[in-house]
């Protein structure tokens, strides 16, 4: 079977295009490519379509706003799936029309397409307390609750994102004070994030019992599962929700009703905020690439001190009527401005 123009061009994008010269993440790769599967699943289960048929011209801005459509109403997926999966789109267009052009009116229509505006969740932050409980629940007793303490509380301090974080090797640990962590980043970007003292003894009791401070076994995984393979994403997300479970039965009050991963990323963000610390270091700990991404926690914090204070307001002062009220005239001009 002759292959097609988008099975070329779809080909060149994820593997070439993205890796060599977006330098993308491989989880950018991943979402790009489970896009096009998803895509490809629709033209072919619901349109019928068979996959040698389909070409760059099959695909129209008709086409893909009903793949969109199909994706919310058939798959249940969320308005931010939703761009996510049109931003694939673009992105492959836009490689597209520089190297096919031949149907550049139609890529410039579907470029058109506009992102679905949706309510963001809110920032899901715990407590210095709730941190505290929720960080008391692994069995300290077991191996196996040492190593889960030492991996909850490396995300807290780092404010790793998850696949930061199980993309860790042994080697990217500093053990010589300052004690810091190399971090690889969205985009390939490496930050090295500091690490105090009473991290260190929590992860060096768990790099010294698990036989890690070996040379030959700086390559390894800094966290692996039974089977000495590196942790998944899905595995660190179980381990963060089984703790969040067992600390919100004891204080439920603590833990906010959808703990993740990347809450406690959110926790670290809030706490050195509420510190003092600058926006500039903390974006720097974060990885964010702008600062304007790190404002997002000091507009939280400051909306947050403007409901306390609303909350305890009483009114003591006189009621004042503004004096421009009594003159008829202005009060009419102001009424018709």
């Amino acid at each position: 079977m002759k292959p097609t123009d988008f099975s070329k061009y779809l080909s060149d994008f994820l593997t070439k295009y993205l890796i060599h010269e977006r330098g993308a993440s491989p989880n950018t790769i991943k979402s790009y490519r489970d896009t096009f599967v998803q895509f490809i699943n629709y033209m072919t289960d619901e349109r019928g379509t068979k996959l040698r048929k389909l070409t760059l011209s099959t695909i129209t801005k008709e086409l893909v706003v009903e793949f969109l459509y199909w994706l919310q109403n058939t798959k249940k997926c969320s308005a931010a799936t939703r761009n996510n999966r049109l931003a694939a789109i673009h992105s492959f267009l836009n490689y597209v029309q520089f190297h096919h052009p031949d149907h550049l009116y139609e890529y410039q229509r579907i470029l058109s397409v506009k992102a679905k505006k949706h309510k963001k969740e809110s920032i899901n932050y715990m407590s210095v307390d709730g941190l505290k409980l929720f960080l008391r629940q692994p069995n300290v007793a077991s191996k196996k609750g040492r190593r889960d303490l030492a991996l909850l509380s490396l995300i807290y301090d780092t404010g790793a994102r998850v696949q930061e974080l199980v993309d860790l090797a042994v080697q990217d640990i500093n053990i010589q004070a300052p004690f810091t962590v190399r971090i690889l980043g969205k985009g390939q970007k490496v930050r090295i994030v500091p690490l105090l003292q009473e991290q260190m003894e929590i992860l060096l009791t768990y790099m010294v019992e698990n036989d890690l401070m070996r040379n030959e076994c700086r390559p390894y995984p800094l966290f692996f599962n039974h089977r000495n393979e590196k942790l998944t994403r899905g595995g660190v997300a179980y381990i963060v929700k089984k703790y969040a479970q067992s600390a919100r039965k004891e204080n439920p009050g603590l833990i906010p009703p959808k703990l993740s991963c990347h809450s406690l990323r959110h926790s670290k963000a809030m706490h050195l905020l509420k510190a003092g610390v600058n926006l500039v270091y903390i974006r720097d700990i974060l990885g964010h690439v702008s600062i304007q991404t790190t404002e997002i926690y000091a507009r939280v914090d400051s909306k947050q001190k403007q409901e306390a204070i609303q909350k305890a307001y009483v009114p003591v002062s006189p009621e004042v009527k503004p004096l421009w009220t009594k003159n008829d005239k202005l009060l009419e001009w102001l009424k018709s401005f």
